[in-house]
C-alpha cells in the first residue's frame, strides 16, 4: 500500500488488533477522498512507518505492545512536529486522555464513535483542527476549571502571536488564520511554533485551552 495522490488524505492505521485495522481500512476505502497508505501493529512499527510514509493523518490506539501510544505520539512528534495524529481507543480515563493530548495528539475518539463521525474527524484533523469525543471534551472542559500549573512564561507573547492564539482558540485552521490576518500560512505556522514554545505546550489543542482558561479568548467571541 504505497498509493500517493495529492487529492486524497493519506492515512496510516496503528492498532495491535488485526480486526480493528481491517475494519478501519474497509471504512476508509469507502471514502473517495481518503487512502490507507500503511498499517502498523505496535508503537515501534508505527514510528518506522510514519517516518517512511509521511502520512497526512495517523490513526492510533493507546494500548499496544512494545511501545504504547503516548510514547509513540511523542516520538513521532519529535521527528515531525507537523504530524497529525488521531487517537482511537476504548479508554476515556484521565490518565490516558491528558498524556495523549499533551504528547501531541490532535484528536481523541472512542471506538464506539460512528463511522460518519470518524471520517469527519479525519477530515478535521487533516485540515488542522482538533476533534474530541463528547465524553472526552467534557473532561477537558472540567480541566479548564482547575488552576493552571504551567510554568511562568519567560518571554511574553507578541501582539501578533496573541492575535494568532485567539484564532487558534476559535478553531480556525492555519489557512483560515492566514486569510484572516493577511499573512502567509507558513508565517502562521511559525507563530504557532513560537506560541507553543513560550507557553511550554505540546499542540494547538493545549494552546486553545490555555487561551480560554487565561481569558485570552472566549468560547463564543463577538
Amino acid at each position: 500500500m504505497t498509493y500517493i495522490a495529492s487529492d486524497k488524505i493519506r492515512i496510516l492505521i496503528v492498532d495491535d488488533h488485526a480486526i480493528v485495522r481491517r475494519g478501519l481500512q474497509t471504512l476508509i476505502a469507502s471514502e473517495p477522498q481518503m487512502s490507507v497508505v500503511g498499517e502498523a501493529a505496535d508503537g515501534v512499527e508505527a514510528v518506522l512507518k510514519a517516518r517512511a510514509l509521511q502520512p497526512d493523518v495517523i490513526l492510533l490506539d493507546l494500548v499496544m505492545p512494545r511501545q504504547d501510544g503516548v510514547a509513540t505520539i511523542t516520538q513521532i512528534k519529535q521527528e515531525n512536529p507537523q504530524a497529525r495524529m488521531l487517537v482511537i481507543t476504548s479508554f476515556a480515563e484521565d490518565d490516558k486522555i491528558f498524556p495523549a493530548l499533551k504528547a501531541g495528539a490532535a484528536g481523541y475518539l472512542l471506538k464506539d464513535t460512528s463511522p460518519a463521525q470518524l471520517l469527519q474527524a479525519v477530515r478535521d484533523i487533516y485540515a488542522g483542527k482538533s476533534m474530541l469525543d463528547p465524553a472526552v471534551a467534557l473532561k477537558v472542559i472540567q480541566e479548564l476549571n482547575h488552576p493552571t500549573d504551567l510554568p511562568p512564561t519567560a518571554e511574553p507573547l507578541t501582539e501578533r502571536e496573541l492575535d494568532v492564539l485567539k484564532l487558534v482558540a476559535r478553531g480556525l485552521t492555519n489557512h483560515e488564520i492566514a486569510d484572516h490576518l493577511v499573512i502567509g500560512e507558513r508565517t502562521v505556522g511559525n507563530h504557532i511554533g513560537n506560541i507553543l514554545g513560550k507557553l511550554h505546550l505540546a499542540n494547538r489543542t493545549q494552546a486553545a485551552l490555555f487561551a480560554l482558561r487565561e481569558g485570552i479568548a472566549e468560547l463564543h467571541p463577538v
